[in-house]
Formats: C-alpha cells, sequence, structure tokens
C-alpha cells in the first residue's frame, strides 16, 4: 500500500507563536522515513485575489512569505492560489505513483489542512490528518475546534 505524506503550507508567512514547533516535527517525521512518497504544499498569494480584496491578507505575495521553511529535497512541491491542495496537479500525483492513503499534516488546521481534507474525502480518498502535526496560526483552541470538525465530518477514526 503506497502512503503519501502531504505537507500543507509549511511556509514562513505562517509560522508565529503558535506554529513555531511545527517544522521540526514534521521534518522528523520526513527523516523516519515511514511513507513512500512526502510531497509540499505552497500557497501562492496574488495582489488581485479574494484573500487581498476580501480579507485584506496580503502575505504569501513576495517570495520571503512563500518559502517553505524545511529542506523538501527532491520532494514534489505543488503550487496552489486557494484554501484547498486539491488541484489537477497533485491529482495526478496521487494517481502517477499509486497513493492509496494519504495523510495530512500542516498549516493552518482550520483553513488549508480542513479544506484539503474534505476535499480528498468528498473524491473517495484514504485520508489521516495527523493532528499533532497539524497547528493553527490563530491558536490551539481554533486547532481543536477544527479538529472537532474533521472528525465530525471525515469520521474520528481518520483523525490520529
Amino acid at each position: 500500500m503506497k502512503t503519501l505524506l502531504l505537507v500543507i503550507d509549511l511556509q514562513k508567512a505562517f509560522i508565529n507563536e503558535h506554529t513555531k514547533n511545527l517544522p521540526n516535527k514534521i521534518k522528523d517525521i520526513i527523516d523516519k522515513e515511514k511513507y513512500d512518497k512526502v510531497a509540499f504544499t505552497r500557497f501562492i498569494n496574488r495582489i488581485d485575489s479574494v484573500y487581498v480584496k476580501k480579507l485584506e491578507y496580503k502575505k504569501c505575495i513576495n517570495e520571503e512569505d512563500k518559502e517553505i521553511v524545511i529542506d523538501v529535497g527532491k520532494n514534489k512541491i505543488i503550487d496552489k492560489y486557494v484554501y484547498t491542495a486539491v488541484n489537477k496537479e497533485l491529482i495526478e500525483y496521487i494517481n502517477e505513483n499509486e497513493i492509496e492513503e494519504i495523510y495530512l499534516c500542516g498549516i493552518d488546521t482550520d483553513a488549508c489542512v480542513l479544506k484539503t481534507a474534505l476535499d480528498l474525502f468528498e473524491l473517495g480518498y484514504n485520508i489521516y490528518v495527523l493532528k499533532d502535526y497539524c497547528a493553527c496560526t490563530s491558536g490551539i483552541e481554533i486547532h481543536n475546534n477544527a479538529l472537532e470538525i474533521l472528525s465530525r465530518n471525515i469520521g474520528k477514526e481518520y483523525v490520529i
């Protein structure tokens, strides 16, 4: 059974007091080589995006903000312009590599992780959210709320 660790938006713009310990934790699980494949997503914002227009969110426009904070090595990087990582490039990568289980980790539990998990779930993929390897820039309470929502919507046995 081929597995994928999908690391969501582990970028400089999203590192703060609530997420600062996450990069080393994720690096540790990657180093253990438990997963057949590892891929990273990278959120790219645009000056004309809905995030700028409606939320006044202007991070991830410049190169420094978009930088992934751990060494990605030769692993795949999938650029995305919305919350979800589910796009044509990711689906092709999953299919080409015959991935049967997808393990999600990264930032933000309440946004990009949640949206990606729900989208993959609805497409019928076997997914697991690694709750101790996710974090929320808004803090632990929002993170825990997102985990409850995920447990309810994809099944508590898939939030591990």
